[in-house]
């Protein structure tokens, strides 16, 4: 049997509204000339830190109000190496072949899912008449996302806990401590999972990547603790990584910080292991930063974003670092004004780096709003070389993507512009066309070449002001194919104002496939009884909630076809006693298919339909 080595980062939170300065990672292959320095010893790191605590502090907060867990930014699965298994859905990535963390996973044989917080479960899925729960097992925190690889669970989480910390005063106080964890379980016997390796560092998880059998992960560490309540003197503190248990110090000559930032108050760790080799040592560094917000990885490059708020405006810094298996290297450090929707914000295309960002803010009133919206385009060494800015006055980015020399972009506010911007020259882009519709998309996902698809809300203008009132979830598809012409081909419309899904905030809970015509997504329905305002139904009014489970379509270059749903709620019960805030333990979170069968997965149940007709063929009941 295989060993492997992996880590997890543990690291105590603070909260720190700053920038995060640059990524460093050892010299690179091909040296590149950065203002990154190392510290040479503990009294050199601590005097830097504490003559730069006065501008850190106005953006610092007593330990124990927050921290960030941002998970704004196809996973590298490899089924089981088994060549028998039928074709299965991926989870929905960025960019194809690099995987995500998300918390159902398939290798084609076995569902693996997170269920409620931190339990994890193991259910034999194909083929359906064989289905069975194989086991289930509790971790401590919060369960952020699951990998699979081979028969390897790489399980990621997070947990808070209560410390005694010793004030300058001689006075106990408890502070809140976050940890980060990330252990790997070999589940060759899926009926009894052991865990190989516990990695874990104080702090909080950014986001990861998958490529193969390599695992990518930025994680935020505070650099300072308070020493006296009133924030005035502080500690300087080092990362703290833990292998297996055993303490694996970075020493200042391994911390490195940039001119780039002003702010040094917390470490942003990269970390990169190969989960395949037994003998593999997990490869990582530390920069002295502020709190990084987003992630964005290609091939060959990792993107770290964050953002300064200041007077002067908001600024994202980027930190580009160069990834080759284990192996993670500097390349460059670059700015731009404004700030980041998401990791569909950003992209790398032939070498550059693409960025769409938000500047100002959107105020009730439109003469009040300062908003704008900007692309950026950036060279190998993070330099500007190309721009469009001012798109959209008064409004914000709803959702961006970029495909290829294209990127679209929708901004809102009482209309949904869908702009249609031409990259192919990096020194000169330009916009090519738009389209103005009610509502909005939060998510945009390829379909072709000449079609994406809109995932958001569709919205009603308000008779007085300058804004809309949200209503259903609509699907959209869109004819790119004339880019200076945009066309609207078909949409779908779920339910009344109220209607929610994961969706719109977390694009791995869409199931697609263009080859089986499938869309899929789970949906919360909220729907108007018309009886009740015979004068005509207010656009402001607020549905009920009437069902929930997943909504399935046919969908193909032209149409949007509705085929049916799938419930696990056996009666209305959850529903009617929900209020406004729906919670079950029968909620369907995710879908997936293998072969001809389409799945459903929620904390009390495993259903499988048949992906054609969606007749129920089994259910497997997860015991409390």
């Amino acid at each position: 049997m295989k060993r492997l080595i992996f880590l997890t980062l543990i690291f105590i939170g603070i909260v720190v509204n700053s920038t995060l300065s640059s990524i460093f990672i050892e010299n690179s292959i091909e040296p590149v000339q950065l203002s990154l320095k190392s510290f040479k010893s503990m009294d050199q790191l601590e005097s830097f830190i504490l003559s730069k605590i006065e501008l850190a502090s106005r953006y610092f907060f007593p330990l124990g109000l927050g921290g960030f867990n941002i998970l704004t930014c196809r996973v590298a699965e490899k089924s089981t190496f088994n060549l028998n298994v039928p074709s299965y859905s991926k989870t929905n990535v960025q960019v194809e072949g690099i995987g995500e963390a998300d918390i159902v996973k398939t290798d084609g044989e076995y569902l693996y899912f997170v269920r409620g917080r931190n339990e994890i479960c193991i259910v034999k899925a194909y083929p359906p008449e064989e289905a069975n729960v194989k086991s289930t097992f509790t971790l401590s925190g919060t369960v952020i996302g699951l990998y699979v690889y081979g028969d390897l669970l790489i399980v990621i989480g997070q947990e808070t806990l209560f410390i005694l910390f010793q004030r300058e005063t001689n006075s106990n106080k408890n502070v809140i401590e976050w940890r980060t964890y990330i252990k790997i379980f070999d589940v060759q016997d899926k009926a009894n999972p052991k865990i190989w390796r516990d990695i874990s560092l104080k702090g909080w998880y950014i986001n990861s990547r998958m490529i193969d059998n390599y695992l990518y992960l930025v994680a935020s560490t505070p650099a300072i603790l308070p020493l006296r309540t009133d924030g005035e003197k502080f500690k300087v503190v080092t990362p703290e990584i833990y292998v297996d248990n055993a303490l694996q110090p970075i020493r200042p000559n391994e911390i490195y910080y940039s001119n780039i930032s002003d702010i040094f108050t917390q470490y942003t760790i990269v970390m990169a292991l190969n989960v395949a080799d037994e003998n593999s040592f997990p490869n990582f560094k530390a920069i002295l930063t502020g709190p990084a917000s987003c992630i964005y990885m290609s091939y060959e490059n990792l993107y770290v974003s964050m953002s300064n708020w200041s007077e002067n405006g908001t600024v994202t810094v980027i930190h580009k670092i160069r990834i080759h298996g284990d192996e993670i290297h500097p390349a460059a450090s670059g700015k731009v004004p404004g700030r980041v929707l998401n990791q569909f914000s950003m992209d790398e295309y032939k070498g550059f780096f693409r960025i769409a960002t938000t500047t100002g803010h959107v105020a009730r009133s439109l003469a009040e709003a300062t908003s704008s919206n900007h692309i950026y385009i950036l060279n190998g060494n993070l330099e500007m070389v190309g721009k469009i800015e001012n798109l959209a006055p008064g409004e914000r980015i709803y959702a961006a993507r970029f495909m290829g020399a294209r990127c679209y972009l929708v901004t809102f506010r009482k209309v949904d512009p869908l702009f249609v911007i031409d990259l192919s020259n990096p020194e000169k882009p330009k916009l090519l066309g738009r389209l103005k519709i009610p509502g909005f998309s939060d998510y945009i996902h390829p379909y072709d070449g000449s079609h994406i698809i809109g995932i958001g809300k569709e919205t009603v203008e308000a008779e007085k002001g300058d804004f809309a009132w949200y209503q259903g979830v609509k699907i959209a598809l869109f004819d790119v194919s004339n880019p200076e012409n945009p066309k609207l081909l078909a949409k779908y419309i779920i339910g009344d104002r109220g209607t929610d899904s994961p969706i719109l905030r977390d694009h791995h809970a869409l199931l697609f496939s263009k080859e089986k015509n499938l869309l899929a997504l789970p949906i919360l329905l909220a729907k108007i009884d018309p009886n009740k305002y015979p004068s005509g139904v207010p656009p402001y009014v607020q549905g009920e909630y009437v069902w929930q489970g997943l909504y399935v379509f046919n969908i193909n270059g032209t149409a949007i076809t509705f085929r049916g749903r799938i419930t696990h709620l056996k009666d209305r019960g959850d529903i009617m006693k929900s209020g406004c805030c729906f919670n079950s333990q029968y909620a369907v979170k995710r879908a997936i298919y293998i072969g001809n069968v389409l799945y459903t997965i929620s904390d009390r149940l495993v259903k499988a339909n048949d992906l054609q007709t969606l007749r129920e063929i089994t259910t497997v009941i997860i015991a409390n």
